[in-house]
């Protein structure tokens, strides 16, 4: 696999990543009335009363076109970190897996991508701040990193300020088409909301300040899988024969990324 393929595709990654947001409910105290003092006084004579029907529970409330990314937004602020298990295939055949970790503030990230797309070796990135570290079968010594500036190369500045979520945040305020809520479905054990949402692709970049790669088609339909607090547990779309399947989990768990040492890179 070519050095620009493989930066093109491990730039999915953290773009995809940022999509990640949750809400957290705060249920109310909840407590007893003491009874009320018996009284001498005599019980008067029961009259016949009307039988009231029991309060029907509130319809529940799906996130829709308007609702969708503000509620995305004010959450995304309470995610220190994230785990991210990922698959990629295309046309049906796997390339690669993924198994990585991400941090929102400050913006760092550590990934690993084993399978066919790296000739079933395993390639590593690591993103701090605006600084990229690379570690690709056949392309670095095995074992080292080659280090890059935001800048420095298109692919490779397009994987570094992937890293950093908020970009895709802003990106969606403008570029939002629609969200639907598309059903519950059962995924690990866990009852989850499906959502379809819907991206403007040439907006979406636009807001990234990148242009729209020639065969992108106009739009882009995302599968969203959502908790009853709006987390994100699993997120997958369809890309010209690509497809992505990435699961979150463990939210604000303790995360400490850091550059390789010196030893280990190259020019």
């Amino acid at each position: 696999m070519k050095f620009r393929a493989a930066m093109a595709t491990a730039a999915v990654v953290p773009l995809a990543l940022g999509l990640a947001a949750c809400g957290n409910d705060k249920p109310e105290a909840t407590g007893y009335k003491p009874s009320v003092p018996a009284s001498t006084t005599p019980a008067p004579t029961p009259v016949a009363t009307k039988t009231t029907e029991p309060a029907q529970p509130a319809p529940v409330v799906h996130l829709n076109r308007v609702t969708f990314v503000p509620a995305m937004t004010a959450a995304v602020g309470k995610q220190k970190s994230w785990h991210t298990i990922g698959t990629m295939s295309m046309n049906g055949r796997k390339l690669m897996t993924m198994d990585g970790y991400q941090t929102a503030n400050p913006v760092a990230m550590s990934m690993e991508m084993t399978g066919e797309a790296f000739q079933g070796k395993t390639a590593k990135i690591v993103v701090v701040k605006n600084t990229a570290y690379v570690s690709i079968p056949g392309m670095t010594p095995a074992g080292k990193f080659a280090e890059f500036k935001s800048g420095a190369n298109e692919q490779l500045s397009q994987l570094v300020e992937g890293g950093d979520p908020t970009k895709i945040y802003k990106s969606f305020g403008s570029s939002l088409m629609d969200a639907k809520f598309a059903g519950e479905e059962t995924i690990g054990g866990q009852k989850l909301d499906r959502y379809n949402v819907t991206v403007n692709t040439a907006k979406a970049l636009a807001a990234q300040g990148k242009k729209v790669p020639a065969g992108v088609p106009a739009a882009l339909t995302y599968s969203m899988w959502m908790d009853k607090a709006h987390l994100i547990r699993r997120l997958a779309f369809d890309l010209s024969g690509v497809s992505m399947v990435m699961n979150l989990t463990d939210y604000n768990k303790p995360v400490h990324i850091t550059a390789p040492p010196a030893s280990k890179i190259v020019k």
